[in-house]
Order: structure tokens, then C-alpha cells, then sequence
């Protein structure tokens, strides 16, 4: 019990410098040292801290966050690439652009050209996987919204996995950058998501959970190795949501919610029969001022007659 105490003692640390990082990261005085004093801690706890709970150092962290801010401000705007790297905390124009490329394999330059997908890092709390971990996911009591959303031909991009079941397997073997890349595609439909494949691109060898996201037919940008493309029909997508929520560590129960929706739903009932077997269902997680949410591909039932 003292173990489990001091590993959560831990975990709150990691979790309040994080939560720093989130908002402090723009402000002019802004550094390792800064962070450090906001916690208590000292830069080799918080790099011991950090390697164990998050698989890296502070400083890389931090250097994750910063890059990945200033991929979108490439993309966003107009500035120099050196008042891009001076908003970020850079000295030079040669040092911010040989750490954008060190991470993600183009120069700044070229990124901003192309525009192709890159693996943007995706910030979570250390302590989530643990509220995961604890089964904290099946609250049941809420009210749901389902909304049909037409989607026509398209492209999915994903990732499958070799043995995962679910999102934690799933991330333990593939990694966690899939979200960041995948969310890095503006051309996409939704959000990154969890998806569960249909029989048709479920291969020998690998399991039914991937990572992915759709995207217009025609589009045709490279992709990272181990990504796949393939071509999904038409279809109609259930959207499944849960209403917002004020603490953050209830995302799993807001995703109960909606797993719980959609596996009450009578789909009969609203004209609809399921369609897992041309299309994936997509689980796109939980954000507090959005809920959690699920979408399930079906097909419209002719009743004709």
C-alpha cells in the first residue's frame, strides 16, 4: 500500500509538470528550470520521473511539445521560420531546423511546402493509463446524442497491430505517435482514432485493432512505413456522444457511456443494420468539453413494401 502511494505520488508529479508544460510553454521565461521550480522537484527526479512514466526525459518532452507547436504555426501562418523558432524557445534558424528534422525527418521548409503527415506529439496525462488500467470505464447513467453523418467513397489510413486488443496493448506495442502523425493529415474527416477493422482488411498474422483516419479519395501524400491505404464504400457513420464532463480523469467513463450506447442501440428500430464488415468503427476517444465518442458504420434499411 506505501508502494502504491509513493508510484502515485509519482505519477501526480509528472502529471502537475505536464500540466505546467500545457500552459506555461509560450510564456517568455519559460525553461526546464521553470518547470522544475513549479513542481518542487529537481531535474534528475524529473528526468527519472519522466523516463519511467512518459519513456523520455524532460528535456525531450519539452523539445516534443515545442516542435510539434511549431509545425502548426508552419502550417498556420505566415512567419519567417526564424520568428517560428524564436516563439518556441530556439536561439538560431540552424537549431530549430536541425531538431525539426532530427524529429520529424523534413526541414521545416520542406514541411511547410508539402504539407504531408508527420508524427505530431500528442500530450496525455501519466496518470491516465493508470485510470485505464484501473477499469474505470463503464458508467452507464448519461444521456448519449447519435447522429448520422453520411461519408462517401474514401480512403482509410491505418496502422494495424500485430496482437493488441485494446487502446493500451495497442499503444504499448506500436507506440503512441500514430496520433500525432495521423491528426498531422489536414485533409482528414475526423480526429485520430482506435478502430477496429472490417473482415476484408484483417490480415494473417496481425489483429483487428488499428489506428487510423479517413480521408478524400483522391488523396495520394506519402505515408511513414507500416501505414496502409485502402478504399472504403459509402456508407453512413453513427456518431456516438457522451455530454461534456469537468474532471478530466472521467474520460473512461465517458467512453464507457458511449460504448454502452451503442451496444444497447437498436439499430433495426431507426432504419439502420450494422455495417462492421465494409467499414471500421472508429473509437475517437474523450475530451471534456466534447465527451467521449464512438462512430459505427451502418447502412440505411430499404423498407420498401
Amino acid at each position: 500500500m506505501i508502494e502504491h502511494g509513493r508510484e502515485m505520488n509519482d505519477v501526480n508529479a509528472v502529471v502537475l509538470a505536464q500540466a505546467y508544460i500545457k500552459a506555461h510553454h509560450t510564456d517568455a521565461g519559460f525553461g526546464i528550470e521553470s518547470v522544475c521550480r513549479a513542481v518542487g522537484y529537481s531535474r534528475r527526479q524529473l528526468d527519472r520521473l519522466f523516463q519511467k512514466h512518459m519513456r523520455m526525459t524532460l528535456y525531450a518532452y519539452i523539445n516534443a511539445v515545442l516542435l510539434s507547436e511549431s509545425a502548426a504555426k508552419l502550417l498556420e501562418t505566415d512567419h519567417d521560420v526564424i520568428d517560428v523558432a524564436l516563439d518556441c524557445h530556439y536561439q538560431s534558424h540552424e537549431g530549430y531546423t536541425r531538431s525539426f528534422a532530427k524529429r520529424f525527418f523534413i526541414t521545416p521548409q520542406e514541411y511547410r511546402r508539402r504539407k504531408i503527415a508527420i508524427p505530431l506529439f500528442t500530450q496525455h496525462p501519466a496518470d491516465h493509463s493508470y485510470i485505464l488500467k484501473g477499469g474505470h470505464t463503464m458508467e452507464t447513467t448519461a444521456i448519449c446524442t447519435v447522429t448520422p453523418v453520411t461519408r462517401p467513397k474514401r480512403k482509410l489510413i491505418y496502422l494495424p497491430s500485430r496482437a493488441a486488443t485494446g487502446y493500451l496493448d495497442y499503444c504499448e506495442e506500436m507506440g503512441c505517435e500514430w496520433e500525432g502523425l495521423l491528426n498531422s493529415i489536414p485533409e482528414k474527416f475526423d480526429a485520430a482514432a482506435l478502430i477496429e477493422l472490417p473482415g476484408f482488411l484483417q490480415t494473417e498474422g496481425e489483429s483487428k485493432i488499428a489506428s487510423g483516419v479517413e480521408v478524400p479519395l483522391d488523396y495520394e501524400k506519402p505515408l511513414p512505413d507500416g501505414y496502409k491505404v485502402a478504399e472504403l464504400p459509402e456508407c453512413i457513420m453513427l456518431y456516438f456522444q457522451s455530454e461534456p464532463y469537468e474532471d478530466p480523469d472521467d474520460f473512461g467513463k465517458a467512453i464507457g457511456q458511449v460504448l454502452k450506447a451503442a451496444e444497447n442501440y437498436d439499430f433495426e428500430r431507426y432504419g439502420y443494420r450494422s455495417a462492421d464488415e465494409i467499414a471500421p468503427t472508429f473509437n475517437l476517444g474523450a475530451e471534456p468539453q466534447m465527451g467521449a465518442r464512438i462512430a459505427v458504420p451502418v447502412i440505411k434499411i430499404d423498407r420498401a413494401g
